[in-house]
């Protein structure tokens, strides 16, 4: 069920009325029920894929808490490998295949082995990395096993983030299931606000910028310099819009019953280095793969040459958790070299800023780090976006080809090269929603705004509500082939 559809407009106010008059005792039969019925909206019977990993997880938590030495070990591995298994066979297995007829062909070796006729569940990463959690909490202590099936269930398809995080820990989330929220007016009315704002960011800005992202990148070979890097910027907009959106519905809807989410986004585009941009960027997956992969290979503990492969190793496979595809394993090398350069180059950095004296010019020095950031995770975009690793390529060409001759796309002659051929007045719809996202994501750095409106008067709230919804109304894309972007995740 997609959030931004007619259906959850129905399904999310049903759902609510229901959990806040169930006794407490029924309310996690109830949430279990919508989760399954949210997840079984998209191919019904894929619900048995969670259905299986739900049981060995249930059991291996129960029998990892009970064991000692090797034999606890044994039934963590037993686990992962299962669950790694399940996630191998639909999202892996086409890929690596592929990739090894491709091999046998360069050696003349007939490969007899066919591509599996398998569709990716929805959102399949993200709950068995949220399974992944639970069986190491347990393992390490951190967590006691839990012994409520249902309630263990409910831990990992709680709908409001089954499908797109974010991803929660089990000693974040569980205990949650356990209490007993009640009706408060305030929690409801700041969950829905924050749903609003998600909705926005989604079909409006985030739905608009993909008609002119999706002219370019599904047909690269038509578009050449200032259209390229037009179409990667507005991508870089569009996929924080759509995910954050994503991530702020999920926040809210589960404000909204008293369940509190952790926060996945923090104003990524005014990090000032990308080690920043990862602290605020998909911060429950970030956080993932630094406790579960890069700390347990040794982290920033071990001598220098094993610190940067501990580095790299750990954004190869975030690439690769991504998508099956080249393009991801780029992507995610992409910004392990990024970090090991920037380790590399920090001191030399520092000297540079001093010497020109930069660094007395706090302000634009940040301003400068800023563009640096964003130039950098935009140009990485590229290979996140694009079909193959072909498409990629010709696009990074394609921005440098006729980049000297910017002005003269400013002639009357020529203004349809910038805004892709299209209408101008959505070109510059696009262009003020990206600078008003970035007004008011400059007003949060003193606070939620959240927060903020509500201490403005009734008046100034109200009509600040009804311009939001105008706007969702009247200049939202609705689009329903137009997904979440991180679903196929």
């Amino acid at each position: 069920m997609l959030f931004n559809s007619i259906h959850f407009l129905i399904f999310f106010p049903v759902v609510t009325l229901l959990y806040f008059i169930s006794p407490h005792k029924y309310r996690w039969l109830l949430l279990l029920a919508a989760s399954c019925y949210f997840y079984m909206a998209f191919i019904p019977t894929y619900i048995l894929i969670l259905a299986i990993t739900i049981v060995i997880d249930y059991f291996a938590g129960i029998y990892i808490e009970r064991s000692e030495g090797k034999k606890k070990k044994k039934y963590l591995i037993i686990s992962i490998i299962s669950l790694c298994m399940v996630l191998f066979v639909f999202k892996y297995f086409n890929f690596v295949n592929q990739n090894l007829a491709a091999l046998s062909d360069i050696f003349y070796v007939e490969y007899p082995i066919s591509n599996l006729g398998l569709i990716l569940p929805i959102g399949l990463s993200f709950h068995t990395f949220q399974s992944l959690s639970y069986v190491v909490e347990v393992y390490r202590g951190k967590q006691k096993a839990e012994r409520h099936f249902g309630l263990y269930s409910l831990y990992v398809m709680f709908y409001p983030q089954l499908v797109a995080g974010p991803i929660e820990r089990p000693q974040q989330l569980l205990y949650q299931f356990y209490e007993h929220h009640k009706y408060d007016y305030k929690r409801i009315t700041d969950g829905l606000k924050l749903m609003t704002w998600g909705m926005f960011k989604k079909v409006v800005i985030a739905d608009r910028l993909a008609v002119f992202v999706n002219q370019v990148y599904d047909n690269p070979q038509n578009y050449e310099g200032i259209s390229s890097v037009i179409a990667t910027v507005f991508f870089a907009f569009q996929i924080y819009c759509d995910f954050s959106g994503y991530t702020d519905i999920a926040i809210g809807a589960a404000n909204v019953m008293g369940f509190k989410l952790m926060q996945n986004f923090n104003r990524p585009y005014f990090s000032k280095s990308i080690s920043e941009f990862w602290k605020r960027w998909h911060i429950s997956l970030s956080t993932w793969f630094r406790d579960y992969l890069y700390i347990p290979l040794g982290g920033n503990k071990v001598p220098i040459p094993r610190w940067y492969f501990n580095l790299f190793i750990t954004f190869l496979v975030s690439g690769l958790w991504h998508g099956a595809n080249w393009t991801f394993v780029i992507w995610g090398a992409l910004h392990g070299t990024y970090l090991i350069i920037g380790i590399v180059t920090r001191e030399f950095r520092v000297k540079f800023v001093k010497a020109i004296g930069l660094d007395k010019q706090r302000t634009l020095h940040r301003f400068i780090q800023t563009m640096i950031t964003a130039t950098l995770v935009s140009f990485s975009w590229i290979f996140f976006r694009a079909v193959d690793f072909s498409d990629a390529l010709h696009i990074f060409k394609s921005i440098f080809t006729g980049i000297g001759n910017i002005a003269g796309i400013f002639g009357p002659e020529r203004m349809h090269v910038l805004y892709l051929d299209r209408n101008m007045f959505d070109f510059s719809v696009c262009v003020f929603l990206i600078m008003f996202l970035g007004i008011v994501e400059l007003i949060q750095r003193r606070g939620s705004i959240i927060e903020m409106i509500n201490q403005k008067p009734a008046v100034y709230r109200w009509i600040l509500y009804y311009l939001i919804l105008i706007a969702i109304l009247l200049f939202g894309q609705y689009d329903l082939t137009q997904r979440f972007i991180y679903f196929q995740f």
